[in-house]
């Protein structure tokens, strides 16, 4: 198993000279969250380990440890990189993880258990965006020449409709044509399935309640795991013909000059969610002000991230190049973290919000954002059988806890450390986001009528359909 460790650190605390250590005339130095903790409770846990991917988007863990944001809420943190998606949510449900950088589809898919059973809940979103799709040369060369330029180079966004006549030919060829996600709940998944769909490829269908959980079933592109560290080298191998990856695994294709990123998931659907940070939820029962806590540092460290339009990102691009976290070039990371995306070589274009950390509430874990990945875990047969509208709300206030998420901003707000201004107005919050239209397909998604939003489409499961 991957094994690197981000060994925990401990500071002087920092602040003003507590009044008891004044009157008695002893030098103590006293940290302001020190004083703080008496009121939000003191840590029921303070030595905690925590898992990642070795991907961009784990950066508010890499920034709340490097910038002292979980010291200074009285915890010392060791962060360690995990083998894979499976491995890390393993870890968190026997103990050895009290937390970690997690799928968004990974708490919901393991409470209702689809694959693992096990009840896990996430008090914060890590990030809005950051995943692209990339195919290799040979498939990139085909599609081009249906593409429209301007100006020289291709129109984006780039619809799987261009991609449908690479797949056929292979069809007719007896090829198969093959891609690859990261995980069966991953947000990369789905985000992969919906593009084709769009296009009129058929993705496959899982079929758990039959045993057959290689989402396959009629599929005409066959979508696999791989790890996203080993994406551009499986793709190079010839093992796939394209995949679904978060950064900095597109970019990489560019600079080894094997693949073209043909899009984003910020084209595919404009500011989705994408990770969340999960713990067991007996852990969360156990260690409550841990929680909060953790949470509070988190959402220091993602306001951080974006603060004064994205000005600390050089920064935090030299933070993630260590081979503690991320392990990439600096310049492969900076294509994308600091508001670029190159897609073929040498066409880099401006996308500030391919990473988004604090932005558009990002960090807020909205009940609509569970219930998205909800009706996608229907649409291909992950949840086999129909459920009622009322399912989907219950299982996602059963797994997204925005009421730590409140508890901790609001003593964010009264340390002076954000404004009330920075979050959602949690007097009137309600869990779910207006209907959202800006999909690739122009189909409106309203979190309030699940079963609503699967009948509108023609490729997947909806209404009382079982395979």
């Amino acid at each position: 198993m991957l094994s690197i460790i981000v060994n925990r650190k401990r500071r002087k605390p920092a602040g003003a000279l507590s009044l008891v250590a004044a009157l008695f005339s002893v030098s103590l130095l006293v940290s302001v969250t020190t004083v703080n903790a008496q009121e939000l409770g003191w840590p029921e846990k303070e030595e905690l380990k925590f898992g990642f991917i070795k991907l961009t988007d784990m950066a508010p863990l890499a920034v709340a440890y490097e910038k002292g944001y979980f010291e200074d809420e009285g915890l010392y943190v060791t962060l360690e990189a995990q083998a894979n998606w499976k491995v890390l949510l393993d870890r968190v449900i026997d103990g050895q993880l009290d937390g970690a950088h997690m799928l968004a589809g990974q708490p919901l898919g393991a409470t209702i258990g689809y694959g693992t059973q096990s009840h896990i809940v996430t008090a914060f979103s890590m990030d809005l965006n950051g995943n692209g799709i990339t195919v290799s040369n040979d498939v990139w060369a085909d599609m081009k020449k249906a593409i429209p330029h301007e100006d020289g180079k291709p129109v984006h966004p780039i619809k799987a409709d261009y991609l449908k006549p690479v797949v056929d030919s292979y069809k007719e060829a007896g090829k198969p044509f093959k891609m690859g996600m990261v995980f069966p709940v991953s947000t990369h998944n789905y985000e992969l399935r919906y593009w084709l769909a769009a296009g009129g490829i058929h993705p496959g269908y899982y079929a758990p309640h039959k045993g057959d959980t290689s989402g396959q079933i009629d599929a005409q592109a066959l979508l696999s795991v791989t790890p996203p560290p080993q994406m551009p080298a499986t793709m190079e191998a010839g093992t796939i013909n394209g995949y679904c990856v978060g950064e900095p695994w597109n970019q990489q294709a560019v600079f080894k000059d094997i693949g073209v990123p043909v899009i984003t998931d910020y084209e595919i659907w404009k500011n989705n969610p994408e990770k969340v940070f999960g713990v067991s939820s007996q852990w969360a029962e156990e260690n409550p002000n841990t929680h909060i806590r953790v949470v509070k540092a988190m959402i220091r460290a993602a306001m951080w991230l974006d603060a004064n339009n994205n000005a600390n990102r050089p920064e935090a691009v030299k933070m993630l190049a260590k081979s503690s976290y991320v392990g990439a070039d600096e310049e492969v990371i900076a294509n994308s973290m600091t508001g670029t995306f190159e897609y073929e070589k040498g066409d880099k274009r401006d996308i500030p919000d391919f990473n988004v950390f604090f932005r558009h509430n990002a960090t807020y874990p909205y009940y609509s954002d569970a219930i998205w990945y909800l009706t996608q875990m229907r649409r291909w047969g992950q949840i086999s059988e129909p459920k009622s509208d009322n399912w989907y709300l219950e299982t996602a206030k059963n797994v997204y806890r925005p009421d730590i998420y409140t508890r901790a901003a609001k003593t964010l707000i009264k340390d002076g450390l954000a404004k009330a201004s920075d979050f959602p107005d949690f007097a009137s919050e309600t869990g779910f986001k207006p209907p959202q239209t800006e999909f690739i397909d122009n189909v409106t998604f309203d979190g309030t009528k699940p079963n609503g939003y699967l009948e509108q489409f023609s490729i997947g499961l909806k209404g009382d359909t079982v395979l």
